[in-house]
């Protein structure tokens, strides 16, 4: 799809994603296809706190919303982060509650630094000590 990841953190706490202009992610209007643009943001904040959390943890998707600002030309990145501390937080109410959803943004820029998506996820986070799994 022309996406590949740029950089990361070597604690799976930030990672840059690119997304090059293809012939095969154009739309009809030679822009960024719009599910380019989704896919390019779909996997990272569950993977961040899944590698941060290990095996002790459900971690999944619940929901994800994109709104397009402006057409997608040229080389589009994305920066997904969650800092320690947060991850810390975000350990300590699922430990102490059991589950817990949680919200993420990030925008995709273009190569003059102007936002052209922001896309929105909903992450659910369950200990698997709280309940035997996921219900």
């Amino acid at each position: 799809m022309g996406i590949s990841v740029k950089s990361f953190r070597e604690d799976f706490t930030r990672f840059e994603v690119e997304l090059r202009a293809k012939w095969y992610n154009r739309n009809l209007f030679g822009t960024h296809f719009g599910g380019s643009l989704y896919s390019m943001s779909d996997p990272f904040f569950v993977f961040i706190i899944t590698m941060n959390f290990g095996s002790g943890y459900i971690v999944w998707d619940k929901s994800a919303t994109i709104d397009f600002l402006k057409p997608a030309k040229g080389t589009i990145l994305g920066i997904f982060e969650i800092s320690k501390d947060r991850l810390d937080q975000i350990r300590a109410e699922v430990d102490d509650l059991g589950k817990n959803t949680y919200h993420f943004e990030a925008d995709l820029v273009d190569e003059a630094g102007q936002a052209v998506a922001r896309v929105r996820k909903e992450v659910y986070v369950r200990s698997k000590a709280v309940g035997g799994g996921a219900k």
